[in-house]
């Protein structure tokens, strides 16, 4: 399918710059509205966002084209996506709506969109939307105009799913952890679940005033987390993104625990529990280590496209549970539908008090490729896709493939949620792979200029 407007995430970019305006979401809503419509009786819709400033205005543009299309709307505030999507489910509302741009600065935004099962929307429906979008915007009689409500207790309600994906006779009591939650829509929700389970917990990241979600905190920024837990000496720390999908770690030594980490954690402890229920899915970006730990337990393993979207379709594809990405979307299909921040950390969480021992001494025998990501942000206007597939940095990709011989790997690739193309180089330890991937991300500057 051809798509203008929605990517692999959604629908994503600069606040006043086309699609990401007033009147786009406004129609926006009305065609979702039109798209969703019930043959009989209400039909019904959660919006929810994170913490920018510019959230209001698309909740309101949104909520507007809805009742023009005799949708009724629930505003749930301030929410973690994959509470957005857990809520969907309970309200059994027709869909939910998530106004955020996840990891990126607050000058950007975005939606995406959860089908009433609290999946991503099918690929049709989206095609549909798109369609609609073109039609001129009519407004339903006035007796059948959609009507809006806010739900106070939407916290506390996915507060206590958070708390459920553990056993009861697990407690927290006695670990010492400091929590980033990126100032956006974790600030009051993680610190509650893990006070609750009885951690003793440092908070940072958690003042949001609009402008400073994921600013220099956040999985994005996770130096912030590492400087906290060595000053506080505490067992760990968790950093969650802007809208909570993502999460890493950090343990008592200050080492950042990444999403193939945590993978292989849960994936490990559900095998020996026999709970696993087939094999595990990464992606492109996955270190090669993580893949050669998992085929040691003898626990299949698969590499999608980068993006939840696509690891979701192959973990339905081979009927399988859990996968992810290194960047910490972890997908814990056992308990949710989607990446879900605060979930994975529990689960993570959990196997630490089962076993009673820290996060260094669990990944002691997971042995991971040396892997450099270096991003290389784009000039307005060149196309990511055009530039990746040019001669020149194909030809300098094969270069790069060849001296790495069976040693290492390359990936080049355009990002689907920022102007950024990344590059990223995996190899033996002997190499050196950090000068390797700057080299070929110099090239790519070069042609860019």
């Amino acid at each position: 399918m051809t798509r203008r407007y929605f990517g692999t995430d959604g629908i994503r970019g600069t606040v006043g710059e086309s699609p990401i305006t007033v009147d786009f979401m406004l129609k926006l809503g009305w065609a979702t509205g039109r798209v969703l419509a019930r043959k009989e009786g209400r039909t019904r819709v959660l919006i929810g966002k994170d913490t920018r400033i510019s959230g209001y205005m698309f909740e309101s543009a949104l909520e507007a084209g809805l009742s023009a299309a005799g949708v009724d709307v629930i505003l749930l505030g301030p929410m973690p996506t994959p509470g957005i999507a857990y809520l969907t489910r309970t309200f059994r509302a027709d869909a939910g709506i998530v106004i955020s741009a996840s990891h990126n600065p607050f000058e950007d935004n975005g939606i995406k969109f959860f089908s009433a099962k609290g999946a991503k929307l099918a690929d049709d429906v989206e095609a549909r939307i798109e369609a609609m979008i073109d039609e001129p915007l009519t407004t339903v009689v006035p007796s059948a105009l959609g009507k809006a409500r806010r739900i106070d207790d939407a916290d506390g309600r996915y507060i206590e799913y958070c708390k459920s994906t553990i056993p009861d006779r697990v407690s927290l009591h006695g670990l010492r952890m400091v929590i980033d939650c990126a100032h956006g829509a974790t600030y009051h929700i993680a610190p509650s679940v893990l006070q609750e389970l009885g951690a003793e917990v440092s908070v940072i990241g958690a003042s949001p005033n609009g402008l400073n979600i994921n600013d220099k905190v956040g999985s994005t920024h996770p130096e912030a987390l590492r400087e906290a837990v060595l000053e506080q000496s505490a067992d760990l720390g968790i950093a969650f993104d802007g809208d909570g999908d993502r999460v890493l770690m950090v343990d008592a030594g200050g080492r950042l625990i990444d999403g193939d980490d945590m993978l292989y954690l849960i994936a490990r402890d559900r095998h020996t529990r026999g709970e696993l229920g087939g094999g595990v899915v990464g992606t492109v970006m996955s270190n090669f280590g993580l893949a050669v730990a998992l085929e040691k337990l003898g626990i299949p393993f698969e590499r999608a496209k980068v993006g939840d979207r696509h690891v979701i379709e192959r973990l339905v594809a081979n009927g399988w549970q859990l996968g992810g990405e290194s960047s910490g979307h972890i997908v814990c299909g056992h308990i949710q539908t989607t990446g879900d921040g605060i979930v994975s950390a529990l689960q993570v969480l959990a196997i630490m008090v089962r076993e009673e021992r820290s996060l260094a001494d669990l990944l002691g025998d997971l042995e991971k490729a040396p892997q450099t990501l270096v991003n290389v942000r784009l000039t307005p206007g060149t196309s990511a896709k055009e530039l990746v597939a040019s001669p020149e940095i194909s030809r300098a990709v094969t270069e790069l493939e060849e001296e790495l011989g069976n040693e290492g790997r390359v990936l080049l690739r355009a990002s689907g949620t920022e102007p950024l193309i990344r590059v990223m180089v995996e190899g033996r330890s002997h190499l050196d792979v950090e000068g390797l991937a700057h080299r070929l991300a110099s090239k790519v500057e070069t042609l860019l200029a």
